[in-house]
């Protein structure tokens, strides 16, 4: 697939998304269930999520920028953070789900479960897969400068 079509796809997909939401959040003014109104509002979220998303990916397909060292240490704190949050809700649901007998709060404590592991696998892909990968520290712009450069500023 050609760098175009890459990007005419992610193009199109974030309209469809942007659609999805317009759509569902019309719909919210006539929904009067406050459980399929809270599912349809977070479905809603996912899609504009999913819109953001392929922003990004449309953004990287064309040109990323590089991390400096601070940006770097920055988002690793950030997302170290969300997944320490993310184990915290995972665990608290964990202990409290036994608990609950009304089969309804079980399987919407279950949905919300379900998107906090996802997160939790996503907060760890980013820092492997973007963060780690983006990154230049300031021995890399070193060895970039120096590498190719004839008797590394010694006299010839």
């Amino acid at each position: 697939m050609s760098r175009d079509e890459m990007a005419e796809f992610f193009k199109s997909q974030r309209e469809l998304e942007h659609h999805i939401v317009k759509s569902i959040t019309d719909s919210l003014k006539t929904v009067r269930n406050p459980v399929v109104k809270q599912v349809l509002q977070a479905i809603a979220y996912d899609s504009q999520k999913h819109a953001g998303i392929y922003e990004a990916a449309l953004s990287i397909s064309t040109v990323t920028p590089a991390l400096t060292d601070e940006e770097y240490r920055e988002l690793e704190e950030i997302t170290a953070k969300h997944i320490s949050d993310e184990e915290k809700v995972i665990s608290a649901l964990t202990s409290m789900m036994p608990k609950i007998k009304n089969e309804k709060i079980k399987f919407l404590l279950g949905a919300i479960m379900a998107d906090e592991k996802k997160h939790h696998q996503l907060l760890k892909k980013i820092i492997d897969l973007i963060v780690e990968k983006e990154a230049i520290t300031e021995e890399d712009w070193w060895e970039i400068l120096w590498k190719n450069v004839p008797f590394h500023g010694a006299p010839g």
